[in-house]
């Protein structure tokens, strides 16, 4: 038996059976859509966490996170990341990268050296959070103290913070730094340094902030660079600060194989009417809503509301505190609709989200591979639906060319069994009860 699940949510469960004539039906109706769905997340060498030696205390954590066998990434990652080699990993979102990172960092930090050993650079604060969890999560046994820092918050705690023992830093760029600049985070035991999503870190929003950051560093230093896609000046940054990074490309095909993408041709005008449409024909588990600005975040939202649903929405324009709540709010499952802007496309894991509607359709290929990547999280299946305009529609083949993908026109009834997990348990119980009469 093969189980990947969600403690929160039920429909995040999905069952293979091998047993009887029953399951042969099973593996032959949904071979096609299940082997493809869960191919990113389980097509792997056979490897067991056990094998790369982790402590005994951190393999606790891991087992007791759910996570049984390593991903993808996280087996051609994790053990080249112990040996202290630089690392450049490309590989899907939703496919295990924080693990990937995550693990063998915690296993290289010595807890006895009450000094920071492990920074990880994140672009967004709800980035950071996600990822502070997992890790204390990970090394709840091992009582690491791990410190979170990002802009919009109080500087005094994390000076404070930092007069105590933190031993993992997990921040955004521009605070980290002024906090060095400032003389505070000392960073003379800092050994390793983690860029996940890396593209965006390496984009021209953050030019020149890692090159000083990376000066604060000691010279016998490991950089690990993490990322479902890589700009151009990846190759400068590798020249000038990575010592023969080990290649990992798990990036054969750029989209999420659990993901089905169709698109529906509108009018603007049309556009509210056709997401009224999807919200009454769909079987949504939890939907993220993406709109090209912030103003348009909030007045889809206002639409929505007025026409029955529930509904959140969160831009970067909003108060700190505010998106927090939306965003902590969300992924509890207490709403079932986000509007959003692209704030939420990198790194965000909420696995309950089955469906991603772009009722503004992105401007280049990233965005979009960044958005669709919010459904179909690891292993789980989704649906990517594009509203698209008269204007749209050269984008629209651009985006298909340059990620080698086929987005088709939307049926008149989307299949559950894409992209509704509970579907399928209940079809597999049916066949059962079936083959049993």
């Amino acid at each position: 038996m093969l189980e990947i699940q969600d403690k929160r949510f039920k429909t995040a469960v999905l069952i293979f059976c091998p047993l009887g004539d029953a399951s042969k039906i099973w593996i032959r109706d949904y071979q096609e859509i299940d082997l493809r769905t869960l191919q990113d997340v389980t097509d792997t060498k056979g490897v067991e966490f056990e094998d790369f030696c982790l402590s005994r205390d951190l393999l606790m954590g891991i087992f007791e996170k759910g996570w049984e066998k390593p991903s993808p990434i996280q087996e051609a990652s994790i053990g080249v990341a112990l040996s202290g080699q630089d690392i450049l990993a490309r590989a899907k979102n939703g496919t295990g990268k924080t693990g990937a990172y995550c693990i063998p960092v915690i296993e290289k930090i010595n807890p006895a050296i009450k000094k920071i050993q492990a920074l990880v650079i994140v672009p967004t604060r709800e980035l950071a959070l996600q990822t502070s969890q997992i890790c204390v999560e990970l090394s709840k046994h091992i009582k690491l103290k791990i410190m979170v820092t990002t802009g919009g918050t109080d500087l005094r705690d994390d000076i404070m913070r930092l007069n105590g023992s933190v031993h993992m830093v997990i921040a955004t760029p521009g605070r980290i730094l002024d906090l060095m600049e400032k003389g505070v985070a000392d960073m003379s035991n800092c050994k390793m340094l983690v860029l996940d999503e890396a593209d965006k870190l390496l984009s021209q929003d953050f030019q020149g902030i890692l090159d000083r950051l990376i000066s604060y560093l000691p010279k016998e230093r490991q950089i690990m660079l993490y990322s479902a896609t890589f700009p151009m000046t990846v190759t400068e940054f590798m020249q000038k600060h990575m010592r023969k990074p080990y290649e990992i490309n798990l990036m054969e095909e750029l989209t999420l194989l659990g993901v089905t993408q169709y698109y529906a041709y509108v009018q603007e005008k049309q556009k509210v009417h056709c997401l009224n449409t999807l919200f009454r024909k769909l079987q949504i588990n939890q939907s993220i809503i993406f709109c090209n600005s912030t103003q348009r975040v909030e007045l889809l939202a206002k639409k929505i509301t007025e026409i029955g649903y529930s509904c959140y929405y969160i831009h970067s324009k909003m108060a700190q505190n505010h998106r927090n709540r939306v965003f902590h709010d969300f992924r509890q499952g207490n709403c079932r609709n986000l509007v959003c802007s692209d704030l939420l496309t990198r790194g965000i894991d909420i696995q309950a989200v089955n469906v991603v509607i772009n009722f503004d359709f992105p401007r280049n290929a990233e965005t979009y591979l960044h958005r669709i990547g919010r459904s179909g999280r690891f292993g789980h299946l989704g649906v990517a639906i594009n509203l698209i305009t008269y204007e749209d529609r050269h984008t629209l083949r651009r985006i298909e060319q340059e990620l080698r993908t086929q987005i088709e026109p939307i049926p008149k009834a989307v299949d559950p069994k894409l992209y509704v997990a509970d579907f399928q348990i209940v079809e597999d119980e049916d066949n059962n009860k079936t083959n049993a009469n």
